[in-house]
């Protein structure tokens, strides 16, 4: 009997645990372009569940009992949709969902809530209710395409192209210093203080959402850009989807992979800097001789260590999950993630040199580089939605990335004397950026936005190390011209930035809307160096190997005085700068017709920067540079019918020098390398901006066409100079008096086949200089802007086949065309040095299946380019090839599984 009523009971509790086990599942596509869509709210009518389509639109609903039910679907840029009556009667109910696009005026709508802006369609349909020109890129897209960081997404984009050696940005052949760079909409600073921009390749596109880029210009941003401002989204800023995702690749570079592989010694490998503890950096020249004695500050010898290059490999993490906090809707979130890669590239058979006027070679080397390189990611994002309209985030984002080079270099200097260099530089980059944000709604007609950003970034370059050698006859000897031939440098860099953001909104007349704001960015840059120069006159050791150094640079010989050391750092060699922007803004869009809509802002910023520095006769210096001004913007779009659409934007803009470009601090990586020297007398340049640009709307929603002509006069355009200074090039920078830039740029995306998708752009750039009359030391009176190309071009084509509900192959070819450019202007009767044409080509492969694993393979510049540069010598009329090097073809296979 017991058991009897045992079994009943189990029974009973199966009886309801199956009924409230039901639910409802399906999947969420495009109704025009059967695209799946991607953070589909889902909500079941009179009740408090609901779902949200994952990254395969998908979507599931349970514990719902037996009955009747109605499901309701909302996406922004898309109708919402109400489904049929609905009965479940103990089974799960698959519905499977189209929602057609709006094709009203979205602006029109007073949207409250953000959506997830990672799939194409939607991206292209922001790109068409945008009041100002922009180009986007998103999480689905750069998966597809197998685009690893931002930096290759960016790429991809018309306009845009990157200098191979310095990583800069250069848009329509503006260099980086046109160029702004924000993380979720807040300015966040660059670890790197050659450029203004932060490397774009620190972003993992595991991290990313998407990517907007604007080259025209609004009001409500910061005025500091001509080129293109670059906005980064972080995932978990908009809708949060459950997820966790775990992936690894592996891969290599030909002629480098399983090949001999050379790299300095270390103490930490990768993982940690060897810098100089406070106690040494601040220590005297004189004490530090004595303190050398009987330490090892370094802890570290001058040798090469020779392995072979292991295959390189990264692995990523994402975990998000959202919580409904009560029965009113608020909704608690939470996305995280951490990233990690290590890369082994070879250079080989590079070649380097510089001339003089007269196309006499100052110096020249043959060389092979190694780079062993270490990058970081960490995202944290938590989000509170609350009174269905209202939100606050926090997002915090870390970067560590470590680059470490050596350099083996065989050559002649000025004087003919054949020499051998051992080169190692390392370099550690450094950002933890906190951002807190939210957004408000203060009724029907007002909303307000703010936002709070600090940053601190670093940038290390600790013991960089040199030692020269010369031959004679086959005999190697160590290079004695002075003691700087071999030394160890030590150099630390660190930047504080604060931003502030307000803007409030008010909505009127035919839903116009106005936004009035205010702003603020503060920051404070340090830096210190320190080099250790070695006095070798006393040793002359029998050299048979370059690479060994321990038998005679040993603490042994050093502690017995038969190598002297001397610490110099001196005043001249560190510098103190920062800098401020006050700002305000009002900005309006005004619908006087249905089909136009005008954009017209003001900004104001007051701007002052600051560099105290000690010139080489160790007098303190300082340079400043401030400025008030107005920055009028214009914006108007103009819809013809439901698929035409015409832009025309005008505005003002300024071009404020960066730290190191006004700091005439002397930088020197290696001997008989260049030098790069700051002029404290260069002053703001200021850019006016005219942009007209048709866009074409077809039947698929993911296609388009768009053509875009634009002209820039450039009052006082900074520019980087190449001198010539006691046997050695120098790099430096300069006003010209003024330039203009003019181009056109068209844009094509469209589905060939239902599998098969094509996209391509082409820039067509025209830049000029005109250079002062007095000036006497350019080369050229006029010529065109140093690092624009008179072309570029990118071309994909994506085929994409589902294979059934649960896999589908994606292979995506891409190509880039850089045109010729000039990589630094010459002066003093030198030419300027011009970087040949460069094609790259690269694939994407990958294969999802079981609705959990993916597989890809991927490969980096297939046709094995190389990087080529020249220079004219305007008095024989010759030109001459001062450096060429050549990378291999990179290839990585990886998995992901989704959970």
């Amino acid at each position: 009997m017991k058991r009897k009523l045992l079994l009943a009971a189990m029974c009973l509790v199966l009886m309801a645990v199956s009924a409230w086990a039901e639910g409802i599942k399906g999947i969420i596509t495009d109704k025009k372009s059967g695209e799946t869509l991607i953070g589909v709210s889902v909500l079941v009518v009179g009740s408090d569940k609901g779902a949200s389509t994952d990254e395969n639109g998908k979507y599931e609903i349970t514990g719902l009992k037996s009955g009747k039910y109605r499901i309701e679907a909302r996406y922004i840029f898309y109708k919402n949709l109400l489904s049929e009556e609905i009965i479940i009667k103990g089974d799960d109910v698959v519905l499977n969902l189209s929602l057609e696009p709006e094709e009203n005026e979205l602006e029109s709508v007073f949207v409250t809530a953000k959506a997830n802006r990672e799939n194409e369609a939607a991206l292209l349909s922001m790109r068409k209710a945008a009041p100002a020109a922009i180009e986007n890129l998103g999480a689905k897209e750069m998966s597809i395409k197998g685009l690893s960081n931002v930096e290759e997404g960016v790429k991809k984009i018309s306009g845009i192209s990157f200098e191979e050696n310095s990583g800069q940005l250069l848009v329509r052949g503006l260099g980086d210093r046109y160029s702004s760079t924000t993380l979720n909409g807040l300015p966040i600073a660059s670890p790197n203080p050659d450029n203004k921009l932060i490397p774009l390749y620190l972003f993992p596109s595991q991290t990313v959402e998407n990517i907007t880029v604007s080259k025209v210009y609004l009001a409500s941003n910061y005025a500091d850009y001509s080129g293109a401002h670059i906005d980064i989204s972080t995932k978990g800023t908009t809708n949060t989807k459950n997820l966790l995702s775990l992936s690894f690749s592996v891969g290599g570079v030909t002629g480098t992979t399983f090949c001999d592989f050379f790299q300095s010694d270390k103490r930490w490998g990768l993982w940690k800097a060897n810098n100089l503890s406070s106690d040494i950096k601040n220590m005297s020249s004189r004490d530090f001789s004595k303190y050398i004695l009987e330490n090892d500050p370094f802890k570290t010898s001058f040798s090469i260590w020779e392995n072979m290059a292991i295959p390189s490999f990264s692995g990523s993490a994402i975990f998000s999950h959202s919580w409904n906090v009560n029965s009113k809707g608020d909704q608690l979130s939470l996305t995280a993630s951490i990233s990690a890669s290590n890369k082994k590239e070879k250079t080989s058979d590079a070649y380097i040199s510089n001339l003089t006027a007269q196309g006499d070679t100052l110096n020249y080397f043959n060389y092979d580089g190694y780079t062993n390189k270490l990058d970081i990611a960490a995202l944290l994002n938590i989000g509170y939605n609350f009174r269905k309209t209202d939100n606050i985030s926090y997002t915090m984002f870390f970067t560590r990335n470590v680059s470490d080079n050596f350099k083996l270099r065989d050559g002649e200097d000025s004087e003919g004397i054949h020499l051998i260099g051992s080169n190692s530089v390392y370099h550690e980059y450094y950002l933890l950026n906190n951002q807190l944000s939210g957004y408000h709604s203060l009724g029907k007609k007002w909303d307000a936005n703010w936002g709070i950003s600090y940053g601190s970034t670093k940038s290390n370059e600790p013991d960089r190390r040199q030692v020269m050698y010369r031959e004679d006859d086959g005999t190697i000897s160590l290079f004695k011209l002075n003691r700087q031939e071999t030394m160890r440098y030590f150099g630390e860099l660190s930047e504080n930035e604060l931003v502030g953001d307000f803007t409030s909104k008010y909505h009127y007349w035919k839903n116009s809307v106005l936004a009035i704001g205010i702003g603020y960015k503060t920051k404070k840059r340090d830096f210190t160096s320190t080099r250790f120069y070695y006095n070798l006159q006393d040793i002359n050791p029998v050299i048979q190997n370059v690479l060994s150094t321990d038998s005679f640079l040993n603490q042994e010989n050093i502690s017995d005085g038969t190598i002297s050391i001397l610490k110099d750092s001196q005043p001249k060699s560190q510098y103190y700068a920062n800098s401020n922007v006050a700002s305000a803004y009002a900005e309006t869009d005004i619908r006087p017709l249905e089909s136009l809509l005008i954009n017209v802002g003001l900004r104001w910023e007051y701007s002052k920067q600051s560099v105290k520095y000690w010139n080489d006769a160790a007098t303190e210096k300082t340079s400043v540079l401030s400025g008030n001004d107005l920055f009028p913007a214009l914006n108007i779009r103009y819809n013809i019918g439901d698929k035409n659409t015409l832009r025309f934007a005008s505005s003002r803009t300024v071009t404020r020098p960066s730290f190191i470009e006004m700091s005439p601090f002397l930088y020197k990586e290696s001997y008989g390398s260049s030098e790069i020297r700051g002029n404290e007398n260069i002053k703001n340049g200021y850019n006016y901006n005219i942009d007209l640009r048709y866009e074409l709307t077809m039947k698929d929603p993911k296609d388009l066409f768009s053509v875009t002509a634009y002209y820039k006069i450039l009052s006082h355009p900074i520019e980087q100079v190449q001198e010539s200074s006691g046997g050695a090039v120098v790099y430096t920078f300069r006003n010209a008096d003024k330039g203009s830039a003019m181009g056109l740029e068209i844009e094509l995306k469209k589905k060939i086949l239902p599998v098969l998708r094509f996209s391509c752009n082409a820039s067509f750039v025209f830049t000029n200089v005109l250079l002062p009359e007095d000036g006497g030391i350019y080369t050229e009176s006029e010529r065109a802007l140093q690092g624009a190309s008179p072309y570029l071009a990118n071309a994909d084509l994506s085929y994409i086949q589902p294979i059934n509900n649960k896999s589908e192959l994606a292979l995506t070819l891409m190509y880039n065309l850089q045109g010729p450019r000039i990589f630094a202007v010459g002066i003093y009767g030198m030419g300027n040095v011009m970087q040949a044409p460069l094609h790259t080509l690269d694939f994407s492969g990958s294969y999802t299946f079981d609705n959990h694993w993916s597989i890809s393979l991927q490969a980096e510049n297939l046709l094995g380019s190389t990087m080529r540069f020249t220079q004219d010598v305007k008095s024989t009329g010759k030109t001459i090839q001062v450096q060429y090097y050549k990378i291999g073809t990179e290839i990585k296979l990886g998995a992901t599984y989704n959970f």
